[in-house]
């Protein structure tokens, strides 16, 4: 994405991209949701049966792979998001303060342990 654009100018350009094509009506929550785990498959085949140095290191062509499967998921999520009119960064934001009473600081830090495996304050 770079500096030079940001949140609203790159939604605008993938929406414009998804219309110019006739491609909405195509993009169905199934479809989007089933589009979404497909490409997060795709991006996992790049760290099949690598450790997890290699996974840090990957080749150029891997790395150039794992850049597209994440723009194919976040074009997709885009998607979803405007099928459901959701604002991406405020549910975003809504779900940290969710995990912020999940999994606090004195509990999880350092700690891969899920939220509901050690006790908490959860409401």
């Amino acid at each position: 994405m770079g500096n030079d654009m940001d949140f609203v100018e790159i939604k605008e350009k993938i929406l414009k991209f998804r219309d110019e094509r006739d491609w909405k009506q195509f993009h169905d929550p199934k479809n989007l949701a089933e589009g979404i785990v497909i490409e997060a498959s795709e991006l996992l085949e790049n760290f099949l049966w690598k450790t997890t140095e290699q996974s840090r290191n990957p080749s150029l062509a891997s790395s150039k792979n794992i850049q597209e499967e994440i723009s194919d998921i976040f074009i997709y999520l885009i998607y979803l998001c405007e099928e459901f009119n959701l604002d991406l960064f405020k549910v975003t934001q809504e779900k940290i303060e969710i995990n912020r009473k999940k999994y606090p600081i004195d509990k999880s830090r350092s700690n891969s342990t899920k939220y509901n495996a050690f006790e908490s304050d959860i409401e």
